[in-house]
């Protein structure tokens, strides 16, 4: 892959001094939903200019280590956190793609029912399956979104599938946006031959062929409005590492399209003073807390071969949990490990016969909040607390986990969970995690799913933006990312995510 995928693009190096530019729309967040939403409007003929925080980054740029991939990739080093009881770990990417540079490639579509319930429970009518399913196809189809093939699934896959199927528990492939995977495994530390569809060569490429500007390394640190409407935004040129150079950026426009996530998003609107008279900007933020264990078999796994994420089971969707596989760099796996040195190192040669699947949560009561920090930081301040009347959801997704390892033969689980031992055998079953008295704080958990930080809705009072995704209090001020989502989608988001950009993308333009 040669850098004239790349050609066009504003980088770090081509910064000499300040700029102005002028735009009908400016899209701030190259992840999933900015990519989209900017193709749709510059594919319907307005002058789109897309601003991103982080660097481009290309195969020479990929590195096999995990911690190294989390510190120069992502906010914060990669140890970003909810506080709270658990404190949660999530991660944001500050890279053009955004959080499909570094994902699964995951794409699900959300089921009926929750549409029904955002409906139900926050007003939300304009928007259901019936709506989204031609945006969904859309992007399915620019994205070459199709069922994980089986000669690419791997062993930890297989073992997954066949778990299902003997415990009569529905399982399928994932689907994924990707176009020739050779299953090896290397979703999060990049894509090395390039099959995975990510924004990056996808969607900003196309966009860019269609006359659209991109400026990375552009951190947006304001958006100008007078207080009834905005009229464009203000960034910082930064280093690939973050560092401020100096020089600034400046683009007017019609339109402000706020796609940064829904962490970064309700900071900019904070420290930009945005209207926001019933304080509903950063509330109600909700997430997918994910848990994992880990099963050793007698025989070998090789679980660093086969797509990284490539089967799953919506059979307990309604119960509040999906269960699919996982890998990750041995680096960041070793949180999951016990023990240190000799005893750690013991565990690490166990690995080739290691698989590991998660299920994650779509809890009913757990909330959080986002709020900026004061000084100059963009990081935000995130809490988000586990209440107690989920746990049962989580203990039951844990046990249905335990009972497809011992389904598809391990001898071992390590399920690094407070009160359950440190390792469970074979012959004591489920009992183990039968018995346990869980709390929030025993358990390990990570979300990188996240919505919900600046809701839609009908109502001004409760919600943050309307039907066209337009801001109630702030004009040409639109949000298209996941903090829109009323509620937990109960699967991966970002392809609804999409959908949802797509859709208010077009609205957007044909209301300009």
């Amino acid at each position: 892959m040669t850098d004239t995928l790349y050609d066009g693009i504003i980088e770090y190096k081509d910064y000499t001094g300040n700029r102005r530019e002028s735009c009908d729309a400016v899209v701030i967040g190259s992840g999933p939903t900015g990519a989209v939403a900017a193709w749709q409007l510059v594919d319907r003929g307005l002058d789109v200019i897309l601003l991103e925080a982080g660097p481009v980054r290309r195969p020479q740029d990929f590195t096999l280590d995990g911690a190294k991939t989390l510190a120069e990739v992502c906010y914060e080093g990669g140890l970003r956190a909810m506080r709270g009881k658990p404190m949660v770990p999530t991660m944001q990417a500050r890279v053009l793609g955004g959080g499909s540079h570094i994902n699964s490639a995951i794409c699900v579509r959300t089921p009926q029912f929750c549409f029904d319930d955002w409906r139900e429970r926050y007003g939300v009518d304009w928007v259901d399956r019936a709506t989204l399913d031609p945006h969904y196809d859309r992007v399915e189809a620019f994205l070459g979104v199709g069922p994980t093939p089986a000669d690419v699934l791997g062993r930890k896959n297989e073992l997954f599938r066949d778990a299902c199927n003997a415990l009569g528990i529905h399982s399928e492939p994932m689907p994924r946006n990707v176009r020739g995977c050779c299953g090896c495994a290397e979703c999060f530390t990049g894509c090395p031959t390039r099959a995975k569809q990510s924004m990056d060569i996808s969607y900003i490429p196309d966009a860019v062929r269609k006359g659209m500007r991109v400026f990375t390394s552009a951190q947006v640190v304001a958006i100008d409005h007078d207080g009834r409407q905005a009229s464009g935004v203000r960034a910082i040129i930064v280093d690939p590492s973050g560092r401020p150079s100096g020089h600034e950026l400046r683009v007017d426009a019609k339109k402000v399209i706020l796609a940064a996530g829904c962490l970064a998003t309700p900071v900019l609107l904070q420290k930009s003073n945005v209207p926001d008279p019933h304080k509903q900007i950063g509330k109600g933020l909700q997430a997918h807390p994910g848990c994992a264990l880990m099963g050793i078999f007698p025989d070998p796994v090789d679980p660093w071969f086969g797509a990284t994420q490539g089967y799953q089971s919506l059979e307990y969707l309604r119960d509040g949990f999906k269960m699919e596989t996982l890998w990750a760099p041995p680096a960041i796996l070793a949180v999951r490990l016990p023990g240190f040195g000799k005893r750690l190192k013991e565990y690490y040669g166990k690995l080739r016969y290691s698989a590991f699947w998660d299920s994650f949560f779509a809890l009913k009561h757990s909330q959080g909040r986002v709020r900026a920090r004061p000084g100059r930081s963009f990081n935000p301040d995130v809490t988000y607390r586990v209440d107690r009347r989920d746990i049962p959801t989580i203990k039951t997704g844990l046990i249905k986990l335990a009972e497809l390892f011992w389904a598809a033969g391990a001898e071992e689980l390590l399920p690094g969970i407070y009160g359950v031992p440190e390792v469970v055998t074979r012959d004591q079953g489920l009992r183990p995690f039968e018995q346990a008295d869980l709390k929030p704080e025993h358990i390990v958990l990570a979300a990188t799913h996240l919505f919900s930080s600046t809701r839609m809705g009908p109502d001004p009072k409760t919600s943050v933006v309307d039907p066209y995704a337009e801001l109630h209090h702030l004009k040409n001020c639109h949000i298209v990312d996941t903090g829109i989502m009323p509620r937990s989608p109960a699967v991966n988001p970002m392809l609804t995510g999409m959908a949802l950009a797509d859709r208010l993308a077009g609205q957007i333009a044909e209301r300009m």
